[in-house]
């Protein structure tokens, strides 16, 4: 079973903490320099909220952007969309967040609480199940059977509302045991065989091969999820916020992404 299994069935068992939990400083040194960096002093921090799924590739832009900005420590965030949209509203601190789905952001612009979002990622379902199939899931059809026990992400996150748009469209209502916050608790519910089958993007697909197997979902092509990013209408750390954007959006931001299995916006 890999760390990340581990760790996410630990994060099930604790309530989402409304503080942000800091990220480590991953060093300091020579690196790759972003294009207009501004000076900036030692101690200042970069806080960004991000949708889980986008773990890998901010993980590693993460890293990129502080090796450009020595002194400064990124914190980086990471949940299901509508949890962050929450803990903005609620006055959390933060300079940048990435959402998994545009009706999420719009939630978050139609308030007046971000800036202009740009759209710089996409995203697909697709059906993963334990390693071995125990529930023998061939397709999309399988997940209304009754002997099929299936997680999906809640209606309210953007995983969500994908998973019950590519069902829709197919003219398939799932056999649904269970349903998370996030599309990393559903992959963890997966990848322990604590249920047959799930929906979840294809990037998250791609972290666990030892325990979880995909099945062909072609069905899901027609529901893409479009990933925007924006500046908090207040930034503690605007010109830093500002340069972030222009990294995610950049190139070195489209190589992480794409490495981690995103579309192009």
């Amino acid at each position: 079973m890999s760390t990340l299994v581990t760790l996410l069935a630990a994060a099930r068992r604790r309530a989402l903490p409304r503080g942000l939990a800091a990220s480590a400083a991953l060093g300091v040194g020579a690196g790759v320099v972003l294009a207009g960096c501004a000076p900036v002093s030692d101690g200042e921090t970069l806080t960004v909220l991000a949708a889980a799924s986008l773990r890998e590739p901010f993980t590693a832009l993460e890293a990129t952007f502080e090796e450009a900005h020595p002194g400064v420590d990124v914190t980086v965030s990471f949940g299901g969309s509508s949890d962050l949209a929450d803990q903005i509203e609620a006055g959390a601190p933060a300079d940048v967040v990435a959402t998994a789905d545009e009706p999420t952001m719009a939630r978050l612009s139609d308030a007046g609480l971000v800036a202009a979002p740009t759209v710089f990622a996409t995203n697909v379902l697709t059906i993963v199940v334990p390693t071995g199939n125990p529930g023998d899931v061939q397709g999309l059809a399988d997940l209304r059977r009754s002997d099929v026990d299936v997680v999906l992400c809640a209606p309210e996150v953007p995983c969500g509302r994908a998973a019950a748009a590519v069902a829709e469209g197919a003219g398939v209502t799932p056999h649904t045991v269970s349903e998370e916050p996030s599309v990393t608790d559903v992959l963890a519910k997966i990848a322990l065989g604590e249920a047959d089958a799930g929906l979840v993007y294809v990037t998250d697909a791609a972290t666990e091969p030892d325990d979880v197997e995909t099945v062909p979902t072609p069905e899901a092509a027609e529901v893409v999820n479009r990933y925007p990013v924006a500046v908090l209408a207040e930034p503690q750390a605007p010109d830093l916020a500002d340069e972030w954007i222009t990294l995610v959006t950049g190139e070195e931001g489209r190589t992480a992404l794409s490495e981690a299995g995103f579309g192009a916006p």
